[in-house]
């Protein structure tokens, strides 16, 4: 035996081909006096692993390796697929997955609800469970946590080391006596925590384990034996570290270690503690990292015993003393910074619920976005590294807190990251995938945040930086395929104009998915606003598709809105849609005809054009019993004619037109609009205007008030194509008022429509059109009284007519005496001699330059 060295033990191994494999766990209980020599251990180590090619395994905690590794060289690390965060190379050990707690539940007869969600998974936990129920009869109810599990377990182990010293003391142990040996022990073993928290290493030395539990009367191999605590290098530890952890806590006194470990290092502390009362106090010998767990402990516990409130005020203190050691100005206190941060983190995700700390989490969210707007840029957070995505999403939160505090995390992302590494839109986008229906409709709300978004020092200058609300855009977009129908209806839910926005984008590109919604739009019993988007898209759509399932998917949509009587307001467009459809277009005409005749305005005109060619006199008879119908509702048929150019249906037209004058004969408004309308078609439209027109005027002459209103219409200016033929159809005006109609009010309006055109006509053109008129009216005393009257009013309302009559009164004086009377004559030179001038803006004297003031 003596040449079995572990030397040769590794040659051995490796001449076998298969080199030895060393597992150091828990090396963070090493002695303290190598702890301080990690560095020359390491070293050690590493030569006598590569000397003889042996591999090691190290199990320890990642607040060890984070010291512990960095003291390795890369190359000797092994590199996971997926390494620890901000930890040397490593695998972290988690929870279990679903599929491997499922099989540890099986292994270990534990139902499947047995355990409080969340709590589940848990290695330990169950395995502890296990035992618990084993020792406890069937069908006992309740679903514990891992604290409810931790505590059962200790009870246990302090009852089974009761029975022991009782039977090493000779006694016949029964139920009452057990019991209270059992709480001696238990208080014993509190004890033992107590003493363990004392020089911060988390052990018990020899001689306080032998007067805890004395060797003499069987406690020291009662609590041995079943486990409790363990044999570890000169002393003793709990034999599960997290149960240990646990017992600790429950007697630390918080207050005290966290201004130990974090608030004496900083000035103005306004937590719970004092600040330190003189200047320069000796630091003791530093708390090891790795001792975190029962001080994580304690702060739970807090929270248990008395009340949310109490955590989240130590909480608010430690991201408080975040900010004043870890400063962009003067030292930096590193190791207290460590703890704050870790002690923050490590609660906030240990607590089962996180929803009584949302007012911590989103002051914790914006120092995070402020420090990342410092002149590092999102690259250097410091001590707030600690707390990226991966922290958000381990969070205990329900999912639409959780997406609200991204949202106020996002414009800490900077530009995209290079290392790989997760940004929080990556994180966003990680829950989008796990569960799109429901968070869809949480970015959504993401639409009125426009704070645009950070970028590092070296970024591009660019003058719009994008915004939380156009990244929550484009992340939608671009996973929409996750859920289509999901993210239609949160869209439509949305009253925004972004959502607006992506919704015509997925009509461009995804008009199946869009089809779909309008057809379960349209269904929705409960909400009103559904059913108005489904006949707004629907008609959208139409346009586009061309596959026979997506129109079948409209034609069903419209098809069920006209089926509900309360939603008559939505007729039309399911009207205009069906009409449109060939296959529902035979069905549906009449019923959108008789909607139409009955006065929806609604219905396009532009509708009945499309389908005249095949169905003209149905087409027909509506148009007359729409235009026949009281009230202005005519007058926007009207109009719409007027736009459209379709041919079969230019023929009927004045025949409708007419029609609408003798059901109106005292509205002539309509009727001159629809010609001024078709005059701006140009010479295009002589052919179906001059036969109108002379119809009105010869053939069968219309009443005054449509005359009058033609009047205004032809003696308008127009534009440059419509004059030549405005100006022939107001010869033919001109000549009936001369020699059939005579009516006053006609000519009364042809004067006022040359007056308000002259600034737009020819001053040639407007002196022959007024004078003609004169000529005209002053055939009669009333008509020359009128004249006069019309044209002083002109001159009066209408800017540089009176200059205009001026001018024509002195350069031919016979020839308008004959039209105007002297009255009007001086009424008129005395509106113009009147006018005030414009004053000329002048510089102010003793101002500034581009002072102004009246001359």
């Amino acid at each position: 035996m003596s040449t079995a060295t572990p030397e040769r033990v590794a040659r051995l191994a490796a001449d076998a081909g298969h080199p030895l494999l060393v597992v150091l766990d828990g090396p963070e209980e090493m002695p303290p006096l190598l702890a301080h020599r990690l560095a020359d251990w390491t070293r050690s180590t590493l030569g006598w692993l590569r000397e003889n090619t042996v591999r090691l395994v190290v199990a320890c905690r990642p607040e060890h390796w984070e010291t512990a590794g960095a003291l390795w060289p890369r190359d000797a690390l092994h590199r996971p697929h997926r390494p620890a965060r901000r930890l040397p190379p490593a695998l972290r050990l988690a929870d279990l997955t679903p599929e491997q707690a499922e099989s540890a539940k099986e292994a270990y007869g534990i139902p499947p609800t047995a355990l409080a969600p969340g709590h589940d998974r848990h290695p330990l936990t169950l395995r502890l469970l296990a035992e618990v129920r084993a020792a406890l009869p069937p069908g006992v109810p309740g679903r514990p946590d891992t604290e409810d599990v931790f505590g059962a377990h200790l009870d246990l182990l302090c009852v089974r080391a009761a029975v022991r010293i009782a039977a090493a003391a000779d006694e016949q142990p029964h139920g009452a006596a057990v019991r209270r040996l059992a709480a001696r022990v238990a208080g014993q073993v509190h004890e033992a925590a107590r003493r363990c928290l004392g020089p911060g290493q988390g052990e018990l030395d020899r001689a306080a384990f032998e007067e805890i539990f004395p060797w003499r009367t069987g406690w020291a191999s009662a609590v041995l034996t079943e486990g409790i605590l363990v044999p570890a290098g000169a002393g003793y530890r709990f034999a599960h570290e997290e149960l240990g952890d646990w017992v600790q806590g429950a007697h630390l006194d918080l207050d005290a270690a966290l201004r130990s470990l974090v608030h004496r290092w900083h000035r103005g502390s306004g937590g719970t503690v004092r600040p330190p009362s003189t200047e320069g106090e000796p630091r003791s010998l530093p708390v090891p990292r790795h001792r975190i767990g029962p001080v994580i402990q304690a702060m739970v516990l807090l929270g248990r015993r008395q009340g949310t409130a109490a955590l989240a005020h130590r909480m608010a203190d430690l991201i408080e003393a975040l900010d004043r050691l870890w400063t962009d100005e003067g030292p930096r206190d590193e190791d207290a910074a460590w703890w704050a941060a870790h002690l923050l983190g490590g609660s906030l995700l240990r607590v089962t619920d996180a929803r009584p700390y949302l007012g911590v989490l989103r002051v914790l969210a914006g120092r995070i976005t402020r420090r990342s707007a410092a002149p590092e840029g999102p690259g250097d957070l410091g001590a707030y590294g600690e707390f990226g995505p991966w922290f958000w999403r381990r969070l205990r939160l329900p999912e639409e807190d959780r997406i609200d505090l991204l949202r106020r995390l996002v414009p800490a992302d900077g530009l995209p990251r290079t290392d790989g590494d997760e940004r929080y839109l990556d994180a966003v986008a990680r829950r989008l995938a796990l569960d799109a229906p429901a968070v869809q409709p949480l970015l959504c709300r993401w639409f009125t945040d426009e704070r645009p978004l950070l970028v590092g020092p070296d970024a591009p200058d660019v003058p719009l930086r994008p915004t939380v609300a156009a990244a929550a855009q484009a992340l939608l977009y671009a996973r929409r395929e996750l859920d289509l129908d999901g993210l239609t209806d949160a869209l439509i839910a949305t009253p925004h104009t972004r959502a607006g926005e992506l919704l015509a984008a997925l009509a461009e590109d995804e008009p199946t998915a869009l089809c779909r919604a309008v057809e379960r739009w349209a269904r929705d019993e409960d909400r009103p606003a559904r059913r108005s988007a489904a006949a707004r898209y629907a008609g959208l759509l139409q346009q586009r598709v061309t596959a026979e399932g997506d129109r079948a998917l409209l034609r069903s949509a419209a098809e069920i809105l006209l089926e509900r009587p309360g939603d008559a307001d939505l007729h039309a467009a399911a009207h205009t849609l069906l009409v449109r459809d060939p296959k529902a277009r035979r069905r549906h005409l009449p019923g959108a005809l008789r909607a139409f005749a009955a006065g929806d305005p609604r219905l396009p005109v532009e509708l009945l054009a499309e389908v005249f060619p095949s169905h003209q006199e149905p087409v027909l008879a509506a148009l007359r019993a729409r235009l026949a119908r009281p009230g202005d509702g005519g007058g926007a048929v009207l109009r719409a004619l007027a736009g459209l150019d379709t041919p079969a249906l230019a023929l009927h037209v004045a025949g409708l037109v007419r029609e609408y004058i003798d059901a109106h004969p005292d509205d002539g408004t309509h009727a001159a609009e629809y010609v001024d309308l078709r005059l701006e078609h140009g010479p295009a439209a002589r052919a179906l205007l001059l036969p109108l027109v002379t119809g009105l005027l010869r053939d069968r002459p219309a009443p005054p008030p449509v005359r009058a209103a033609l009047a205004a219409v032809l003696a308008g200016p127009g534009s440059a194509d419509s004059r030549p033929l405005r100006a022939e159809l107001l010869e033919v005006l001109l000549e009936f008022e001369q020699t059939t109609g005579r009516d006053p009010d006609v000519l009364e309006a042809l004067l006022r429509a040359a007056a308000r055109g002259s600034e737009r006509r020819p001053e040639i053109r407007t002196r022959a059109l007024v004078h003609r008129t004169g000529m005209l009216l002053v055939r009669t005393p009333e008509g020359a009284a009128r004249f006069d009257r019309g044209l002083v009013e002109c001159a009066r309302d209408v800017p540089g007519f009176a200059a205009l009559v001026t001018r024509w009164l002195a350069d031919a004086p016979e020839e308008w005496a004959a039209v105007v009377g002297p009255s009007a004559r001086r009424t008129v030179e005395a509106l113009e001699t009147s006018r005030p001038s414009m004053p000329m803006p002048m510089q102010a004297a003793g101002r500034e330059h581009g002072s102004l003031r009246p001359a």
